[in-house]
C-alpha cells in the first residue's frame, strides 16, 4: 500500500507501498517483527483466470439494490465463513457488494492483506481488465452507524468518497476507524476462526498495485501461499462459478488502515 500522508489523517509510514489500507486511521507504532518472506514462489503451472462476466466489464449496468438483510457465503481455500450484511447500516456499501458477489467479481480473489490483530484485506480481482474497469468506479460514502468490531465487514478507501471493491474483515476492535469515516455494512456470523487462520506470512509485501496490473500470476508467482476465495455467493441465489491453493503459519505486524488505489 502506498504511504497514505494526507495531513488531516496522520497516519504512520508504512515500509511497502499498499494502496489498500483502512483509508486514514491513525495508530501506535506497530511492533518491530521479522521482515515477512518476500516471497516462497512455487514453480507450478499457474491456473487460468476464470471467465469475466460481461456485466463485470460494464459497471453501470451492476445497480441492483440489496436485500434489507442477506447472507453471502465464501467458500475458502482455508473453509467457508459467512457475511451477513445489514443495508441500514451502509446502504451504498450494501448494494456495491451485492452487486459485485452476484456477478462473480470476488471469486479467485486473494486475501493479499493479513495482520493478525487488526484485519484481513481482500477486493482485488485475479484479472487485470476487471480491476481496470472498477479502479476508479467509486460510491459515496454512508454515514458510520455501526463501529468497527472484531469480525465487522467494511469497505477500504483512499480518502472520502473513493469505495470501490476492497474490502476488510476487522480481526480486533478498530473503533478508531469509525471516526475516520470506515462504514461497518455486515459482519462475520459463521466461520470467523476461518477468517483467523488465514495466511498471514507474507506481512505487507504483496504490491496493491502489480496485483491491479498482473493479476492472479503476479501472486501466484512471488506469493503461492496467501489464500484465496474460491467461490462467493449470496445465499438463495445461483452462483457465479470457478479453483484453489495452499497455506502455513502467520507473521508480520502493522496496523495502517484499509486504503485503496
Amino acid at each position: 500500500m502506498k504511504t497514505i500522508s494526507v495531513p488531516l489523517l496522520a497516519i504512520a509510514a508504512i515500509t511497502v507501498p499498499f494502496y489498500a489500507q483502512p483509508f486514514g486511521a491513525a495508530q501506535s507504532a506497530p511492533p518491530k517483527t521479522a521482515a515477512a518472506p518476500a516471497s516462497t514462489a512455487r514453480k507450478a503451472t499457474t491456473p487460468a483466470t476464470p471467465a469475466i462476466s460481461r456485466a463485470l466489464m460494464n459497471p453501470a449496468l451492476l445497480k441492483s439494490k440489496a436485500p434489507d438483510i442477506f447472507r453471502t457465503r465464501l467458500t475458502t481455500t482455508k473453509g467457508d465463513f459467512v457475511i451477513e450484511v445489514h443495508r441500514d447500516w451502509s446502504p451504498l456499501g450494501a448494494d456495491r457488494f451485492y452487486n459485485l458477489v452476484k456477478n462473480g467479481f470476488y471469486n479467485n480473489a486473494h486475501f493479499f492483506r493479513v495482520v493478525p490483530g487488526f484485519v484481513v484485506q481482500f477486493g482485488l480481482s485475479p484479472s487485470p481488465s476487471v480491476n481496470k474497469v472498477w479502479k476508479d468506479t467509486t460510491i459515496q460514502d454512508d454515514p458510520v452507524k455501526q463501529t468497527n468490531a472484531i469480525g465487522t465487514v467494511t469497505f477500504a478507501s483512499r480518502g472520502p468518497n473513493t469505495r470501490t471493491s476492497q474490502l476488510f474483515i476487522n480481526l480486533g476492535d478498530n473503533a478508531r476507524l469509525d471516526e475516520m469515516g470506515f462504514s461497518p455494512f455486515g459482519k462475520i456470523t459463521e466461520g470467523m476462526g476461518v477468517v483467523e487462520k488465514l495466511y498471514a506470512g507474507y506481512g505487507e509485501s504483496p504490491d496493491q498495485g502489480r496485483i491491479q496490473t498482473e493479476g492472479k500470476p503476479y501472486l501466484d508467482k512471488n506469493f503461492s501461499l496467501l489464500d484465496s476465495i474460491k467461490l462467493a455467493r449470496v445465499e438463495g441465489l445461483p452462483a457465479a462459478r470457478p479453483a484453489a491453493r495452499k497455506s502455513v503459519p502467520p507473521a508480520a505486524k502493522s496496523t495502517a488502515p484499509p486504503a485503496s488505489k
